[in-house]
């Protein structure tokens, strides 16, 4: 499924006590156990990553025989080399979700930590430096995701060969399909939007004039801006190339000069306010404010009602499911397609274009809120409509209909096919990357500490 490489595989920043992982972790002094490519690995770093991998593996109920300190230097490295090629290939990143990604965990830690001012007693450093380096972190960690997605992207299978794999495959092994849900909607954004929108420029507005007048665009960014991956930065975007935002921000963005501030620009997320702070070759470094247009309590309830009016005509037999969609969903994607959900959506948010990875069928745990309104019908039957947002964080009513529940059952080519594909292409993908890192591996250079050489590694060609 598509979702397997679109999820980061984030790194806690958090430093855990450190554990009896190894008792070779006591005696040794912080330093460089391996460098790849021009990418050093401290011995803390392991440690961290190690004591993660422990507690990851805790509260799922897993075990393992192999030493964590190894196993978390193997994943740093094979990191490290993704990361190196990653630069050299220019390979590109969503910025947003790296932003998404360090704010959940900065407010992790501040939770656990109790505070703020606790988290930088604990750390030692300022919040800001906190979000910092773990984005520094988080990003590279999603640049090796990406640079994997680069090779295995590439990786394409037939029908014979899903054929093939499918008669391979024990009866006693065959892969256990969960429980799937097929199903139908119609969404409706509130009523209102275009005065809620007035309202945001405004708002945008006077924010603009009061830092015009003498007020820091940082602060006002820290006060006001829903963006929660930058706002705590006071805006700040870092350096990137225009084409890692959405192209009316890099609009905007590319005509201004240094220092200047632009209008309001609007966008899918809501509102900018956006400032060019320096510019070095094709990388900008900017800082933006966002404003989200917001909704009167009455707004929501008008769209809730026009639904509930609408799941009404369709209980009646006085309209279809399908043509209601057509002629009331906001939504682009199932709309056109009778109200079926797809994930469209996700892959249009991530840029994914390989239809390969196209379906309507979602697990239980991929439906989000709509699963708390599908868990209480029959099939064919129509919810009540309920409040939800979209992926960009947008409030909307919806309603929603079970087209088809598959129980959970042992994989069958023909019922299963896409999954079975899916599985087929996984393990030959895995195949080429093994053989490209291997390539790479060769290529690149690898030294790792005497101390550390030792182990079960996963890649015997780590060792040279």
């Amino acid at each position: 499924m598509f979702k397997h490489f679109v999820k980061l595989f984030v790194v806690c920043a958090s430093v855990l006590a450190v554990s009896s992982v190894s008792a070779q972790e006591r005696f040794v002094v912080d330093k460089i156990v391996a460098v790849v490519g021009s990418s050093g690995i401290s011995y803390s770093e392991v440690v961290e990553a190690a004591n993660n991998l422990v507690e990851q593996r805790r509260q799922q109920g897993y075990t393992t025989d192999r030493d964590p300190i190894n196993e978390a230097l193997e994943s740093l490295m094979l990191q490290k080399l993704l990361y190196n090629q990653a630069q050299i290939d220019s390979v590109m990143i969503n910025t947003e979700v790296i932003a998404e990604a360090v704010e959940e965990q900065v407010q992790s830690m501040i939770n656990q930590a109790g505070s703020i001012a606790a988290l930088e007693a604990q750390e030692n450093m300022a919040i800001y430096d906190i979000r910092r380096n773990l984005r520094t972190e988080v990003e590279e960690q999603q640049y090796a995701q990406s640079m994997q997605y680069e090779v295995t992207s590439k990786v394409t299978i037939t029908p014979g060969e899903v054929e093939r794999f499918f008669q391979t495959i024990s009866r006693d092994s065959l892969p256990i399909i969960p429980e799937q849900y097929i199903y139908a909607q119609i969404t409706k954004f509130p009523e209102g939007a275009e005065e809620a929108k007035q309202r945001a420029k405004e708002r945008l507005l006077e924010i603009r004039e009061r830092i015009i007048n003498g007020e820091r665009f940082d602060m006002m960014a820290r006060l006001y801006s829903a963006d929660t991956g930058s706002s705590m930065q006071g805006g700040d975007m870092g350096f990137q190339e225009l084409n890692r935002f959405v192209p009316a921000f890099a609009d905007a963005l590319g005509k201004l000069e240094v220092g200047q501030i632009s209008g309001v620009v609007e966008s899918e997320y809501g509102f900018h306010l956006i400032q060019l702070m320096d510019k070095q070759g094709n990388q900008y470094h900017s800082r933006h404010i966002l404003i989200k247009p917001t909704y009167t309590p009455d707004d929501l309830a008008k769209s809730d009602k026009l639904l509930d009016s609408v799941a009404m005509l369709i209980r009646t037999d006085s309209m279809t499911f399908e043509d209601a969609a057509r002629e009331f969903s906001d939504d682009k994607y199932s709309r056109e397609n009778g109200g079926i959900v797809t994930n469209h959506e996700l892959m249009a948010y991530y840029g994914a274009n390989d239809t390969s990875f196209s379906t309507t069928r979602f697990n239980r745990e991929d439906l989000g809120n709509d699963y708390t309104a599908l868990r209480y019908l029959s099939m064919g039957e129509i919810s009540d409509s309920f409040q939800t947002q979209d992926m960009k964080g947008n409030p909307l009513s919806k309603i929603v209909k079970i087209v088809r529940i598959i129980p959970a059952h042992e994989a069958d080519l023909a019922e299963d096919y896409l999954d079975l594909e899916n599985l087929a292409l996984q393990r030959k993908q895995n195949t080429e990357f093994e053989k490209w890192l291997n390539k790479k591996i060769e290529s690149t250079y690898i030294r790792i500490d005497p101390d550390f050489r030792e182990g079960e590694w996963s890649n015997k060609n780590w060792v040279k």
